[in-house]
């Protein structure tokens, strides 16, 4: 027995010093099945425990357990060393070329609608206009009433209204209610605002509207304003929006808080107004709604209209994006598709 101990000591030295001598995962792999392989050293010489006493077996299968125990253990540490050397290895003869181009990022940009939104309130304050944030939840009196929306009338069915569980708390149907805001607030001095913000109506949502969307209103109020300084602020706003040459006609229409109204149109950016798909053969595109401030209006804002006179017009952002972008659903904006926001962005 004490042969087949110092035997085993001997191979635990031999093979630990092998052990130390490998430099690859194939020399490990090739240590492993010389010493602790089926046809290994150490379990060749387990194989001669079956010669001795019962009373020596015991000892001499710990002592070669122990053996075995601490050379799978060696091995396992050894291997993780040359993993590491492996990779510092690999990494340097790779080296890093600092020519090489880096990876692109995606970068975020504006949304279609606020960029859309920036660009037109630039176009106005080149003009004189101040921008006038107002509330998105109003009483149904600003909302209708001070607008000349008098109680049952039929212009009321137009703009189908989110009401509160409030008594005449409503979501805003349009931006018009901060022209009473800003007239109460600024009377009985001129004024020029611009009034941007959301806007909801209870409309089922088509490829032309939508529940939730963005208008850009905007309010002249002093002594002397005349049509003619509607017509030539809207004019230059064309032709700083969509390009120089735009041509613009009016075309009347109704609104109950502005006398005489009209629906504002651009020349076809697309045809230059010979007819195309995107203006229906009609040369034209309608780009917002205007008129001179009723006089009942300018009154409930704080302006005596024996005094004063004023123009109004507003336009939602969404139809501005789609009409300068070539955009046929007013429901991309809202659904959040990347492809779509990148390239109408």
């Amino acid at each position: 027995m004490s042969t087949l101990l110092q035997d085993l000591e001997q191979l635990r030295q031999e093979a630990s010093a092998a052990l130390a001598q490998t430099h690859s995962t194939e020399e490990s792999e090739a240590w492993y099945r010389e010493y602790l392989g089926r046809q290994g050293k150490l379990t060749g010489m387990l194989r001669g425990l079956g010669q001795l006493s019962k009373e020596e077996r015991p000892v001499a299968g710990q002592v070669a357990n122990t053996v075995k125990v601490a050379l799978e253990t060696a091995l396992q540490a050894r291997q993780e060393q040359i993993k590491q050397i492996e990779i510092e290895r690999a990494l340097s003869a790779e080296g890093i070329d600092v020519t090489l181009p880096g990876r692109p990022q995606t970068v975020g940009k504006l949304h279609p609608t606020t960029a859309t939104m920036r660009e037109i309130l630039d176009i106005f304050g080149q003009m004189g206009f101040q921008v006038y944030d107002a509330r998105e939840v109003e009483t149904d009196d600003y909302n209708f009433g001070l607008l000349n929306f008098l109680p049952g009338h039929p212009a009321r069915d137009m703009q189908d209204t989110f009401f509160t569980t409030t008594p005449d708390v409503i979501l805003r149907t349009h931006t018009s209610p901060g022209q009473i805001h800003a007239m109460r607030e600024y009377a009985p001095a001129p004024i020029r605002v611009v009034l941007p913000g959301k806007c909801f109506r209870n409309e089922d949502v088509t490829a032309r509207s939508e529940m939730m969307f963005y208008q850009v209103e905007g309010l002249a109020v002093g002594r002397n304003i005349t049509f003619s300084d509607l017509k030539g602020v809207l004019l230059n706003f064309a032709n700083m929006m969509y390009g120089e040459g735009r041509k613009i006609r009016f075309r009347k229409s109704y609104f109950p808080f502005t006398e005489p109204s009209v629906e504002v149109d651009v020349d076809c950016i697309l045809c230059g107004g010979k007819g195309c798909r995107i203006c229906k053969q009609s040369g034209w595109l309608e780009i917002l709604g205007a008129g001179m401030v009723h006089p009942t209006v300018l009154q409930n804002g704080g302006y005596d209209p024996a005094e004063f006179s004023g123009f109004a017009f507003g336009m939602g952002i969404e139809r501005q994006t789609m009409l300068k972008r070539s955009v046929d659903d007013i429901r991309y904006f809202y659904e959040n598709d990347v492809r779509f926001l990148d390239r109408v962005g």
